[in-house]
């Protein structure tokens, strides 16, 4: 009779460990939901807190933009410092600074100061976001990582859905200011907890890779700025040199970490396909997916005259979905391997997208919802399955960069969504008037309309390859051995350390 592999003969010190694993989907779960309500709630508050601080759309909007550079450009750097200092030490840090952030952007005079402040709610977030799936990896065995993967799916779909139907009533009945105070009470107790209860990988005794750090900071940063200038401005030559510059220091990065001892990021391991695939798939997903949601809120806001709230109640249904089968799809993508579910989840978004194309400007509103549900189906099935796949081919010496280079291809993808979205907007429209259309402050009516609508067609269309392209990346990645009916390596035994 042949024995169980060692991954799945339970340890000596089982109920600790269980306890270290509810302790790290616990806290992580509420990290996601904390940034993903204020991901929701922060754009349907946007034109209220730009009347109220006095300041024009350009400026108000950097509310959000800011977020999504800084998290762009420091996520990776941030999974790899957990790797070197402890991922819970950074993890709680994270939650702290993201809590911190907010009690200054419910405080800000003025937008200059808010948007400072949303800045270093960012550098926590990027800290969270970077080592949630390390502490995943770290603390459960690979054969049962799927559906810890799922809870983070639940977290991030539950805050979308809060953030939706917290959005509208504070900001009209209590102030927007309450959007970020909300986040206070819940930050202090975290990272309380977290501070008891959240495992500690031991500090690693190596050197700090500066110049990788420095040269893909730079990199990043440029890359990441000059999408927003060309988002904002359309084709400058000021953007496109920070495009050019940004993308000339990727072979400079490519040499530093080539030649160092001890890199910030393991490109050797990007040689295996089935990391690489499911990395890049992220990446197309994230910009074919979230392109749409953009697209579909500009439609609904724009051409149809829905207020972002009721834009986005439409959308709950797919949201409520994807949040409720996180959790189940993790645990048959435990049972039957990733492959499979990340393949159909994203083919369930393309579906979804296409579907979305052939709306019109007199559609039923009803058909918003029920394609939802598919995209919804998709999600569900994708992020938990996509994360395992990742996170199975990490080494526990570098979950942290790894975790964190997934999510800086998730956040680059978001970027890229929004700069897609937004210059097919201004295709048709001033692009000035696709800020207030994205923002639920302008209806397009007439022929403007019309050409708005074609462009926004196209783009969904586009988006549809995207996805396919994806698809096809997740599929091509072969099918991975099942964790149960092989050997692989256990959890990180550093994990175990328990709260320092």
């Amino acid at each position: 009779m042949t024995s169980l592999p060692a991954a799945t003969t339970p340890p000596a010190n089982a109920p600790s460990a269980r306890r270290r694993e509810a302790a790290v989907t616990l806290l992580t779960t509420i990290g996601t939901l904390m940034v993903a309500v204020d991901s929701t709630i922060v754009i349907l508050a946007l034109p209220t807190m730009g009347r109220e601080l006095a300041s024009p759309l350009s400026t108000i909007i950097w509310t959000i933009l800011i977020y999504l550079l800084i998290t762009a450009a420091l996520t990776t750097q941030a999974g790899r410092i957990g790797d070197l200092v402890g991922r819970g030490r950074i993890y709680n840090a994270g939650f702290a600074i993201f809590t911190i952030g907010s009690a200054f952007s419910g405080f800000a005079p003025n937008a200059q100061i808010l948007i400072a402040a949303r800045a270093v709610q960012a550098v926590g977030g990027s800290f969270m976001f970077a080592n949630s799936g390390a502490l995943i990896a770290a603390v459960y065995p690979p054969e049962r990582r799927g559906r810890a993967f799922g809870f983070l799916a639940f977290g991030w779909g539950v805050g979308a859905i809060l953030g939706i139907l917290l959005g509208g009533v504070i900001t009209t009945e209590i102030g927007w200011r309450y959007i970020f105070f909300i986040n206070i009470p819940i930050g202090i107790v975290a990272v309380a907890l977290g501070l008891r209860s959240m495992p500690h990988n031991p500090p690693q005794r190596t050197g700090f890779d500066v110049p990788g750090f420095v040269v893909f900071s730079a990199l990043l940063s440029l890359i990441s700025y000059g999408l927003i200038e060309l988002a904002v401005y359309g084709v400058t030559a000021a953007n496109l040199g920070y495009l050019a510059l940004g993308l000339a220091l990727i072979p400079l990065f490519v040499v530093f970490e080539l030649r160092a001892s001890l890199p910030m990021l393991e490109l050797r391991q990007l040689k295996n396909w089935l990391l690489a695939s499911a990395l890049i798939s992220s990446f197309l997903q994230s910009i074919g997916y979230l392109s749409v949601v953009f697209l579909l809120t500009m439609y609904l806001q724009g051409l149809r005259g829905l207020t972002p709230l009721d834009a986005s109640l439409l959308l709950i249904p797919g949201y409520l979905l994807g949040a409720v089968l996180g959790p189940i799809m993790g645990r048959n993508v435990d049972r039957r391997g990733a492959r499979t579910f990340a393949t159909l989840g994203i083919l369930c978004m393309a579906g979804a997208v296409v579907a979305y194309s052939l709306l019109t400007v007199n559609a039923w509103l009803g058909w918003i919802p029920c394609i939802s549900v598919v995209s919804g189906l998709g999600t569900g099935m994708f992020y938990p399955a996509n994360s395992t796949a990742v996170m199975g081919q990490a080494t526990p010496r570098t979950f942290g960069s790894i975790s964190g280079l997934r999510a800086t291809l998730m956040n680059m993808g978001t970027l890229l969504s929004f700069v897609f979205a937004l210059t097919i907007a201004a295709a048709s429209i001033p692009r000035y008037v696709a800020y207030e259309v994205f923002l639920g402050t302008t209806n397009l009516v007439g022929g403007l309309g019309s050409d708005f609508l074609t462009g926004i067609h196209a783009a969904l269309y586009a988006a549809a390859v995207i996805l396919l392209v994806a698809a096809a990346l997740s599929w091509s990645r072969g099918r991975e051995a099942s964790a149960v009916s092989v050997a692989v390596p256990g959890p990180d035994p550093s994990a175990s350390g328990g709260a320092k």
